[in-house]
């Protein structure tokens, strides 16, 4: 393979499957955009096996002229971390096209033709963002991402979706655009060097003064903190969970937010490692607040869809926090924590649409609980997810949150303390979601119950949709409650086939991470070596001299 565009391949694949699959009928779409997600799959993971090398540095790299008059090249590359995220996405994709088999298709919807050609082109996109080496390239890739994901926000899910999409739209652009002004500054730096490019190879090897590098700094920084997303620019994130389609969060959240952090340690510590040095105090306290306000905020929500959303503002605070610590354990922390919060998450996000699919209300309060004696294995696998999500041992979570506190503490004690202090609070919110969704005696019946709550109906992978039709027997315009426990059923073989893997790998993962650290740590050493920091040396107690003045 090696003479083959690997990577321009990758991408290919489902862009084409997205032309293909916008112009057949609801049914052939599905069938097809499965084949073309399982073929970017298997191409993605016949490439890292046979292709890439565990040495480390930039692999199945490609580099064509685009645009010579400004140095603009489409040149692809992955490293260890481009790679994991590219195969996050390979995975992630064919597992909610599964999830969302019909529910595209309900009244209020798009359709399952709309969503799927979507879906596969926000893949594609993202597919050449992690890939992406030329940073012109990368803005391209970064702001198209934003077309699929707006439709897909907006053309599925429940009442409010377009006020949910418009609002991710404009933070997004927003980012964007403040991020167009770091690339153009890159653009002048290198031209004024006399070799004006906007290879990533290129830029690294200028001597960009500190005040340059600090300026540059924030713009990428403000785009890729509303990506991620960091306390404060995180209010899109809730608004846009609650509102979308679950399919549609766990390529939101699992996929796309991911490109925050990735950019993070591609272009701010990858090309400005001075102005992430200068800006490390401020960022781990942004940092910090991201993880305790996430934690608190999740406690309190009401709404099942919101709440998960939020406990991702927590989490994308440890990434954060452990990046920018700047040591081995924080960098391998942080990168391990995005492949498992991806998985973790998705598998969260689906067990809760199948739930409200059910329930016919993502309202917890609503729910009544009950579900555990009637859908036991929907219940056990809700669980294993909001415990994954809680960081609890044996669960993969549990290796990138300890591995990212550890440093904290090397970093400063009163970081590591704080960080800390959100296993706790994941705790409650875990658990606690975990009581009133599932536990207790079952809902009420639908005709004696007069609440506040608005009724919902179901979008795809089992998330809310809008329509004045319900997706959800018994649940119509004047609804107020949930489905009486009763009527409800387990999970069926293609749900199940949904979470299998994601629950697998998390346990796997948990009591074996090495096949992901094996990738991860190669880059890590490079990335520290590029930033020019190293591990602190370990301190003992005492001193030799001391001692030796004592002997004499």
């Amino acid at each position: 393979m090696s003479d083959l565009p690997v990577l321009s391949i990758l991408i290919a694949i489902p862009l084409v499957g997205a032309i293909v699959t916008a112009f057949l009928p609801a049914h052939l779409a599905r069938l097809a955009g499965l084949v073309f997600a399982g073929l970017t799959l298997a191409w993605g993971a016949i490439a890292a096996v046979t292709s890439y090398s565990l040495d480390g540095g930039m692999q199945l790299t490609e580099t064509h002229a685009w645009i010579e008059a400004l140095g603009v090249h489409y040149a692809l590359g992955v490293d260890g971390l481009g790679l994991l995220m590219v195969l996050l996405t390979a995975v992630l994709v064919p597992v909610v096209l599964v999830a969302s088999w019909h529910e595209a298709d309900e009244l209020g919807n798009s359709g399952s033709r709309t969503f799927v050609a979507w879906v596969l082109a926000l893949e594609a996109m993202s597919l050449a963002v992690f890939s992406a080496t030329d940073v012109f390239l990368f803005y391209v890739v970064f702001e198209a991402t934003l077309i699929p994901a707006y439709f897909l926000i907006g053309g599925f899910g429940r009442i409010g979706r377009g006020r949910a999409a418009t609002k991710f739209l404009i933070y997004q652009l927003a980012g964007g655009l403040i991020m167009l002004g770091s690339v153009i500054g890159l653009y002048v730096v290198s031209a004024n060097s006399g070799n004006p490019s906007f290879l990533l190879s290129d830029l690294a090897a200028l001597d960009i003064d500190p005040i340059t590098q600090r300026w540059l700094f924030v713009g990428f920084f403000i785009a890729f903190a509303i990506k991620a997303p960091m306390f404060p620019v995180h209010t899109w994130l809730a608004d846009t969970t609650e509102k979308a389609t679950t399919g549609t969060s766990v390529l939101l959240v699992c996929v796309l937010d991911k490109i925050g952090t990735f950019g993070m340690l591609r272009f701010c510590l990858g090309l400005l490692p001075d102005a992430s040095q200068w800006a490390t105090p401020v960022v781990v306290v942004l940092a910090l607040i991201s993880i305790v306000y996430g934690a608190l905020v999740a406690i309190g929500q009401d709404d099942l869809l919101r709440l998960i959303g939020l406990t991702s503002l927590s989490h994308f605070g440890f990434i954060v926090l452990g990046i920018f610590v700047f040591s081995s354990q924080g960098l391998s922390g942080s990168i391990l924590y995005m492949v498992n919060h991806g998985i973790g998450t998705a598998a969260l996000f689906l067990a809760a649409g199948y739930l409200v699919r059910r329930r016919g209300t993502a309202s917890i309060r609503l729910m009544g609980g009950g579900m555990e004696k009637v859908a036991p294995v929907l219940a056990g696998a809700f669980l294993i997810s909001a415990l994954a999500a809680a960081g609890l041992p044996g669960l993969s979570p549990f290796v990138s949150e300890m591995l990212v506190i550890i440093a904290a503490f090397d970093h400063a004690w009163w970081a590591g303390a704080i960080a800390v202090t959100a296993i706790v609070l994941a705790a409650i919110y875990a658990l606690w979601m975990y009581q009133r969704a599932m536990t207790g005696p079952g809902a009420v019946d639908l005709v004696d119950a007069h609440t506040d709550a608005q009724p919902v109906t179901v979008g795809a992978a089992g998330g809310t949709g809008s329509g004045s039709h319900p997706a959800v027997p018994g649940v119509g315009t004047g609804s107020r409650s949930a489905v009486p426990t009763t009527s409800m059923r387990d999970l069926d073989a293609r749900e199940v086939g949904t979470l299998a893997p994601l629950l697998l790998a998390l346990v796997l993962l948990g009591f074996f991470p090495m096949p992901l650290l094996d990738v991860i740590n190669p880059h890590v050493a490079d990335l520290m070596s590029d930033v020019g920091v190293s591990d602190a040396e370990p301190q003992v107690s005492g001193s030799h001299s001391s001692q030796g003045d004592t002997d004499e």
